[in-house]
């Protein structure tokens, strides 16, 4: 999992089995950003519809857009949603990290070398970012 600032630029990164839900990643997620504050607004897709995921982060102070689920009453106002049209920055994100083959394919059996290839990943996008900037 993967928390992106409004330009699309790493802010927290997280891995974890496949096996839990997303929702239940989300604080381990925001606990491992990489030294910025904590984002003002979470856009997710509809995994991350949850009524006990909107109060925890509302405590924190974080408001969280997800789209409803199927069976699920309307519970967000358009405005907000109008946001999760910039979801496809974390996507875009995530299509630079798979540039890299190691992380396209896990090679690394042991979840600390995987982890310490996706941070590094990171860190070559930080760069390039940063290198058109200057």
């Amino acid at each position: 999992m993967a928390i992106t600032d409004a330009n699309g630029l790493p802010i927290a990164v997280h891995t974890a089995s496949a096996s839990p839900h997303e929702v239940t990643l989300v604080h381990d997620t925001l606990d491992a950003s990489f030294g910025f504050d904590l984002p003002q607004r979470l856009i997710g897709d509809r995994a991350y519809d949850s009524d006990q995921l909107d109060v925890e982060l509302a405590a924190q102070g974080i408001e969280m857009i997800a789209p409803n689920r199927r069976n699920r009453a309307k519970t967000q106002d358009g405005r907000a949603l109008r946001r999760y049209k910039r979801r496809w920055r974390i996507e875009r994100l995530f299509a630079w990290l798979q540039n890299f083959r190691r992380l396209v394919v896990r090679w690394k059996q042991h979840d600390g070398n995987f982890f310490g290839m996706v941070q590094l990943g990171m860190m070559v996008v930080l760069l390039r970012r940063l290198q058109r900037c200057l």
